[in-house]
């Protein structure tokens, strides 16, 4: 989502600017409108790029980590989307209704860590396994039980074969459970803690609650 507005705002910045530099170009500069409109998306370019790396900058001094890293986590987040786009092509091709609900919940729960790690990539290293195996996994098994389905010749080793999958891919499943966990462990530490200071803060207030009440009736 954060990429999507910094997108916007980027255009939004140099877009006006490039149209203001092409009039002020042709009309004060008596520039070559050809030459101006190369001028023009030069100047786009260029503005577009700076702003940018400026919001690269602001980005990886919120998150604390460096450029190197920001830089890596945002190529594993764009391998991981290829690979889940690939997995949920697959779809079509389980024929079992077992394997399909598999399918299914290794997508929901792909995307779903997936997503946390794009809104904070910090989180990437509380679920480096998934980017580095588990998804792969994911893929390359449904990938080999598509194609074992799928052949006409269904003899007691290939059954035995798709059988063994459909356990391991269980087995991805659990992993991926796991994984999704860990991406918000510390999302729910810190909601237990902001639930614990509300009710230490509560029973402080509890009394001096009570007191009043109690002074309220004296005076009755």
């Amino acid at each position: 989502m954060q990429e999507v507005k910094q997108f916007f705002l980027r255009h939004f910045i140099i877009a006006p600017v490039s149209a203001a530099s092409w009039f002020t170009m042709i009309f004060a500069a008596g520039i070559n409108p050809f030459a101006a409109t190369g001028l023009m998306i030069a100047i786009y370019l260029g503005g577009n790029f700076t702003i940018k790396q400026v919001q690269l900058s602001s980005n990886v001094k919120q998150l604390g980590m460096s450029r190197s890293e920001y830089k890596h986590i945002q190529h594993q987040i764009t391998e991981a989307k290829g690979k889940i786009k690939q997995l949920n092509s697959l779809y079509g091709q389980v024929r079992s209704v077992q394997a399909f609900k598999q399918v299914y919940e290794m997508n929901n729960l792909a995307r779903r860590i997936l997503t946390i790690v794009r809104k904070n990539p910090a989180k990437f290293y509380h679920v480096e396994k998934f980017f580095y195996s588990h998804l792969d996994s994911a893929v390359e098994l449904t990938s080999k039980y598509a194609m074992l389905v799928n052949q006409p010749l269904k003899d007691q080793e290939i059954r035995i074969a798709l059988q063994h999958t459909r356990e391991t891919l269980t087995d991805v499943n659990k992993q991926l459970e796991q994984d999704l966990r860990g991406a918000l462990a510390t999302d729910i530490e810190q909601l237990q803690l902001e639930l614990d200071y509300v009710d230490v803060t509560m029973k402080n207030n509890k009394p001096l609650l009570d007191m009043k009440g109690d002074f309220r009736n004296d005076r009755k």
